[in-house]
Parts: structure tokens; C-alpha cells; sequence
């Protein structure tokens, strides 16, 4: 008579186990989009248009929840990421970091989001497609600056977020590689100082849009910041910015409920 409920519950104890080795296992691919190479990468900027704000809020909140369905729906395959711009830019009201390790994969998610009705009251302002890739110049930079790069971030939440994309001239691509990773460590040398209160992102775009990098910072130090972009405007490299920014994104980190919230009152 004993043994049926420990029978019992030891099956409930090991479905509850798989379910949470399941539910770790997601979070583990998450990871892995948000920091593996070779993964595809797509920024997608929104402006909310007038009609919305004029919609019943019944209708506001019916609109934003089928927007969390197609989140659950692509978020087997595609990590989001969710940023408020509204108040901060001029360029657009939220935006969307999307990760996969196929761009089709990208492509599948705005393209629902913008079938819902929430989608229909969305102006695509600004789009950049890039992927990860390993470092192309730290292998050749001197050890002392390798150890240096291996500075950790400053712990706690990094609330800002900020997009610029770049393009380089001619000129940069055609110099030899020896040239531009001599141009480079002066680059680094110049972002150390800041390597614990700002976390930095590279995407490469050569191809995949009209711009050769994306960069993507999170802060909560707006001030050192901007110290780190001034250090990197004085810097030899920077002559062959051809664009850098243009637009520049800047924005707060929230969830998506937060985003979605703040924007159906």
C-alpha cells in the first residue's frame, strides 16, 4: 500500500526535473545567441503612429497581448530584446534586438509583429542586419592589452542602451591588415578606461545592410559614455568613419511587458 504514492512521487519529482532541465536548456540557447559568433542579428526601430493613442484602451490591451503571443510563439528559435526610445529620441518610440542563428529567423518574427494589430500602428524608422563574429584583431594585439580586455563589467543592471552604426571608407579597407591592427590597439587603448562601466557589442554588416557595423553599448554611466566616444573620436581610426551614427539610438532597457505596458496606458 506504500509503495504506489512513492511510486507517485518520485515520477512527479522526475517530470518536474525534466521541466526544469528543459526550462534551463532555453536559457542556455538564449546565452548562447547573446554571445556566441556567427549569429545573425537584426535592429529594428518603431515610431508608434497617432491612431493608436486613439484606440479604446480595451482594444490597446487585446492589441498587446497578441504581441506577447507572437513572442512566445518565435521565442523557441529568436531571443528578443526590448528597449523604450519614446522620450529619448526623435528617431522612434521602442526597438527590437533580435538574435538567431538564421536571419530567416528575424525576418519570421517582424514580420508577425507587424501582421498584429499593434503592428499596424508601427512605422519602421530604421532597420541594421549584422552577426557576431571572433575578435579580427585582438589575436595580434601585444598580451597586456588581451589581459586588459579580459576586464569584467561592473555588476548591476545597465539600464541605457545605445546604437550606432558605422561605415568605413575605401581607404580603411584598402590598407593592409598589419595597418589597421596597429590602428586598432590605438582604438582599444583609447575604450579601456572605460571597459567596467560600459558593455560593448560588435556586429559586423559588410553585405547584410548599407553600413559595415553596428555597435551597441549598455550604461548606467551616460557620463562615461560620452567620455568614450570622445576618446574614440581623437584617435587615428576615426578619420575613416565615413558615417557613425545617423542615426544614433538611445534608449532604456526594459521587458517586453514593461515596453508594452508603458506604451497600451
Amino acid at each position: 500500500m506504500t509503495r504506489r504514492p512513492t511510486i507517485f512521487l518520485c515520477t512527479m519529482i522526475a517530470c518536474c526535473s525534466l521541466m526544469i532541465g528543459s526550462q534551463a536548456a532555453q536559457a542556455a540557447d538564449r546565452e548562447k545567441l547573446l554571445s556566441d559568433p556567427g549569429v545573425y542579428a537584426t535592429f529594428a526601430a518603431f515610431k508608434v503612429d497617432p491612431e493608436w493613442w486613439q484606440l479604446e484602451k480595451g482594444a490597446r490591451d487585446a492589441a498587446v497581448a497578441a504581441v506577447k503571443d507572437v513572442v512566445r510563439k518565435h521565442g523557441e528559435h529568436v531571443a528578443i530584446e526590448t528597449y523604450l526610445l519614446r522620450g529619448l529620441s526623435e528617431h522612434a518610440d521602442l526597438l527590437f534586438r533580435t538574435h538567431a542563428t538564421d536571419m530567416m529567423h528575424n525576418q519570421s518574427f517582424l514580420v508577425d509583429l507587424m501582421g498584429t494589430t499593434f503592428g499596424t500602428h508601427l512605422v519602421n524608422t530604421s532597420t541594421f542586419n549584422g552577426m557576431t563574429k571572433k575578435a579580427t584583431y585582438v589575436p595580434n594585439f601585444p598580451d597586456e592589452t588581451k589581459a586588459a580586455l579580459k576586464t569584467p563589467v561592473d555588476p548591476g543592471s545597465k539600464p541605457y542602451a545605445i546604437v550606432i552604426p558605422i561605415r568605413k571608407d575605401a581607404a580603411w579597407w584598402l590598407m593592409s591588415q598589419e595597418t589597421r591592427t596597429r590602428l586598432m590597439k590605438e582604438h582599444t587603448d583609447a575604450a579601456l578606461p572605460y571597459l567596467k562601466t560600459v558593455k560593448r557589442k560588435l556586429y559586423h554588416s559588410n553585405g547584410l545592410d548599407d553600413v559595415d557595423f553596428i555597435t551597441y553599448f549598455e550604461t548606467e554611466n551616460l557620463a562615461d559614455f560620452n567620455s568614450l566616444i570622445l576618446a574614440l573620436q581623437q584617435v587615428k581610426e576615426n578619420q575613416h568613419n565615413r558615417r557613425f551614427g545617423n542615426p544614433t539610438l538611445l534608449g532604456t532597457v526594459h521587458s517586453l511587458d514593461e515596453v508594452l505596458d508603458l506604451l497600451s496606458r
